[in-house]
């Protein structure tokens, strides 16, 4: 792929800001962390491997230059930064994930000086980055034997290489498909409040030379009543035990759609998406944005002044409405996602 999402530069984090895309390819450059949070705050940089990436370096760039003399004062500067990265995005349990990879890794090394702490954690960080890019592609080798000449699969949201290290979860599976030399088409929901269907996930499949066409989020039951969607390929922010999963606003609606028209429906996560502490998805907590994503599109106003708002950005999809979960394990009913552990 050569879309880079997230990549360490020197002593800094270069991003692709993914909220000018798909008119403008810009990278950003962070050396602090307060900047940094704003940047997954407005979801510049986004998508739960990415988020897992992104807190790896954010919690490097916040604690590389503590004054700590000692490892009991660094664990504390470093517990307090780990909170401040994780308030900024509460869904997406990769990013949990990566700061409890952090806190581990200066745990495992509190018998070295301070230095050589830092050192260890910019290393786990930049395993973190590797191990993603190595998973995507299991997964990719998993998933894409699900898909059949003459497939014509809807994704929604994005679940690609702007959404991990650089190569993708839901559309790395088509990715590798592709590779394979199997011909198939993909209809791509918009995906509002934030078009990311159409923004970033046609951008992606039109740059990799996928036949994809877009359609409005109100469009995908009657694509389907038509015949033509013959599977439903999405990623995940978090899964729980039970196989509940929890991904972009409206992803419970097309699997509503997908079951009524027995069309398979496939969620394609690491296994850092899965959260083995969370028994069901009524336990998810689910990130409320700011109105003014409902109320305008790109500053300019569609809807009337001071009209109220709610904006869940996530919503919870059941595990009997999914056919099977695609991990670099393996692929999984939803019951048996438990096992994994």
């Amino acid at each position: 792929m050569s879309i880079q999402t997230i990549k360490w530069h020197g002593n800094s984090v270069k991003i692709i800001d993914q909220t000018l895309l798909p008119g403008k390819v810009v990278y950003l450059e962070f050396r602090d962390v307060k900047s940094f949070w704003q940047a997954i705050k407005k979801l510049q940089v986004r998508g739960a491997p990415a988020l897992g990436v992104a807190a790896a370096y954010g919690a490097y760039l916040g604690i590389k230059g503590s004054r700590a003399k000692d490892h009991k004062a660094f664990m504390r500067e470093l517990d307090g930064m780990i909170r401040f990265i994780g308030s900024a995005r509460p869904t997406a349990v990769n990013l949990f994930w990566g700061l409890a990879r952090m806190k581990a890794a200066a745990g495992r090394n509190k018998d070295k000086p301070i230095p050589r702490i830092k050192e260890a954690l910019l290393g786990e960080a930049h395993k973190i980055y590797e191990e993603d890019r190595a998973i995507c592609r299991k997964m990719a080798d998993h998933g894409a034997r699900l898909i059949k000449n003459g497939d014509v699969i809807l994704t929604h949201c994005n679940a690609g290489a702007l959404a991990t290290a650089d190569y993708g979860t839901a559309l790395g599976v088509m990715y590798r498909a592709k590779e394979k030399g199997k011909k198939f088409r993909v209809y791509a929901d918009e995906t509002r409040p934030l078009l990311q269907g159409a923004r970033l996930t046609a951008w992606e499949l039109m740059h990799e030379g996928i036949d994809v066409t877009l359609i409005c989020d109100n469009m995908a039951a009657h694509v389907m009543g038509l015949g033509k969607v013959t599977k439903v390929i999405v990623g995940a922010d978090r899964i729980t035990r039970n196989g509940d999963t929890a991904n972009k606003i409206g992803t419970y609606g097309v699997a509503v759609l997908a079951k009524y028209h027995r069309i398979p429906f496939y969620v394609v996560a690491p296994v850092s998406t899965i959260d083995f502490n969370m028994a069901r998805g009524g336990s998810i907590p689910i990130e409320e944005r700011h109105g003014g994503e409902i109320t305008t599109i790109r500053g300019n106003m569609i809807a009337p002044k001071g009209v109220k708002t709610y904006c869940p950005a996530f919503d919870v999809t059941p595990a009997g409405l999914i056919t099977a979960i695609v991990t670099e394990k393996g692929v999984f009913k939803p019951g048996e996602i438990k096992k994994i552990r």
